[in-house]
């Protein structure tokens, strides 16, 4: 199921596409780095993105990071409507080279997103690396899940972002398969919505 979305303000224009797959995504956001990541995500998540942005790169790259973060969310909570057979919890660990990165997910429907990363510098190319935390932030918010990401251990910024999305979309990936069991996965049988 396919799954878009559109926002138009006056600092983006918008256009996401998510489904579960392993075609080859087509991204375009007008930030380098964060087409990287967004392939990354889509690679060891499953998914396929369609991603297209016309935002105000020429002011920073906040609100393009960020909008593309509420899509993603908005899009990934449509796509996990139906948690009647779902694994509801994922965890990964992905180590990148010297970095070590973790993430669990709950896909609770209870927002909430704990992001402990200390990035050995500011920057990667012109990329603000405060702007990953901000993506995750809205990512979590829109798609209702509760997420704990934490940076292990550290060396190379490009290598530190990379590890926490490959280990965001691997344990995401694992807490929306289908499980074995055909029940809602919550003792008291409702997840919030």
């Amino acid at each position: 199921m396919t799954v878009t979305k559109e926002r138009n303000t006056k600092e983006t224009k918008i256009r996401l596409s998510v489904d579960k797959g392993l075609k080859e995504s087509s991204i375009d956001t007008g930030v380098g780095f964060l087409n990287h990541m967004l392939d990354l995500f889509a690679f060891h998540g499953h998914y396929i993105l369609d991603v297209t942005v016309d935002g105000d790169t020429e002011v920073d790259d906040h609100h393009t990071t960020e909008d593309i973060g509420i899509l993603l969310g908005q899009a990934i909570a449509e796509l996990n409507q139906d948690k009647s057979s779902i694994e509801r919890y994922g965890t990964a660990y992905v180590p990148m080279d010297e970095t070590l990165a973790r993430t669990v997910v709950d896909i609770s429907g209870r927002p909430y997103l704990h992001f402990d990363a200390d990035f050995s510098s500011q920057k990667v190319g012109r990329f603000d690396v405060q702007l990953v935390k901000e993506f995750f932030y809205a990512l979590t918010m829109h798609a209702r899940l509760t997420v704990h990401m934490d940076l292990l251990r550290g060396g190379n910024t490009h290598h530190e972002i990379k590890a926490l999305f490959k280990s965001f979309a691997q344990a995401l990936r694992k807490a929306s398969q289908s499980s074995d069991v055909s029940r809602l996965p919550s003792s008291k049988g409702v997840i919030e919505e």
